[in-house]
């Protein structure tokens, strides 16, 4: 195995993923635990998940460098690390960094407070990693990060000019679990996709009435059999990812990211080109990426 670097972490609320990297930010090996922010709770706990999923990293490399991302920094997670106010790049990102003991470092995150606050944390990071593997992006970009709270943000000259964050992936579990409208729906929250179902709900989140009219159309529709069963979870899908979508394009678009999970990217992508938009890069997940050029730029 070729000498490693860095050891990157990607610590999210669910899960814990580590990258060995080497020169260059090449992945070496990748592991990953259920030991998420939210099931942990004071350093020890975060010592000992730590401990149990890259120990041995920690022995065989001696002295090591640990760089973390994500809500390990957050006022919940094992120490919390200050926002970074916008605009930031990566250099600003770097100088704030929360020096956890001589090996481990955590990434702030960002807050963007020019209207009411929103902030992020590890996605920060993945722009980072998306913007050195493609630098073309850097001078005028839009990064979207779908997901359970879905990221847009705006990149101008290398810098994180803004961002709005969209609850769409929770709104999307709570209806489809603890919602009237789960009703209609299949019951072991399984089903075929549905392509058209969710095209039509895009283009629902176009019509006028507003959303909390809307979503009880996913009743309805169901109701007088104008859409399956099976079909109401991707109308519903479609039409918050619809509305999602709607709220941000605006105006003349640069050039889209997508990063993330390939289907969720994916199906961003469809509702993209549906609504005319050109197709979208679509990138996978950017935290080592980023981690290393982070570290890089800290001369770890």
């Amino acid at each position: 195995m070729a000498e490693a670097r860095l050891i990157a972490l990607d610590w999210g609320s669910t899960r814990l993923r580590a990258f060995l990297l080497g020169d260059g930010g090449e992945v070496l090996a990748t592991r990953q635990s259920d030991d998420g922010a939210a099931t942990l709770k004071g350093a020890e706990q975060y010592a000992g998940a730590l401990a149990a999923l890259v120990g041995d990293w920690r022995t065989e490399h001696a002295g090591i460098r640990l760089l973390a991302c994500g809500m390990v920094g957050s006022q919940y997670g094992w120490r919390e690390a200050p926002y970074v106010r916008c605009p930031a790049d990566a250099a600003a990102l770097a100088g704030q960094v929360l020096k956890l003991d001589d090996q481990l470092s955590i990434v702030p995150g960002l807050v963007d407070d020019a209207a009411q606050p929103d902030v992020m944390r590890g996605e920060e990071t993945q722009i980072v990693g998306a913007l050195a593997l493609h630098p073309e992006l850097a001078e005028d970009a839009c990064l979207v990060l779908p997901g359970t709270h879905s990221k847009w943000a705006r990149v101008r000259g290398g810098k994180v000019t803004r961002f709005a964050t969209h609850m769409t992936g929770e709104l999307f579990a709570l209806l489809r679990q603890h919602s009237v409208l789960n009703r209609l729906m299949p019951a072991d929250g399984s089903s075929p996709a549905s392509p058209g179902a969710f095209l039509q709900g895009v283009d629902a989140a176009r019509e006028p009435g507003g959303l909390g009219h809307q979503l009880f159309a996913v009743r309805t529709l169901g109701l007088f059999k104008q859409l399956g069963a099976e079909q109401l979870p991707d109308y519903l899908s479609g039409l918050l990812i619809g509305h999602e979508l709607a709220s941000e394009l605006k105006g003349k678009q640069p050039r889209v990211a997508l990063i993330g999970d390939p289907a969720l990217c994916a199906r961003y992508a469809q509702a993209l080109q549906h609504l005319g938009q050109p197709e979208p890069l679509l990138l996978d997940n950017t935290a080592p990426a980023g981690l290393w050029a982070l570290a890089q730029t800290m001369n770890l």
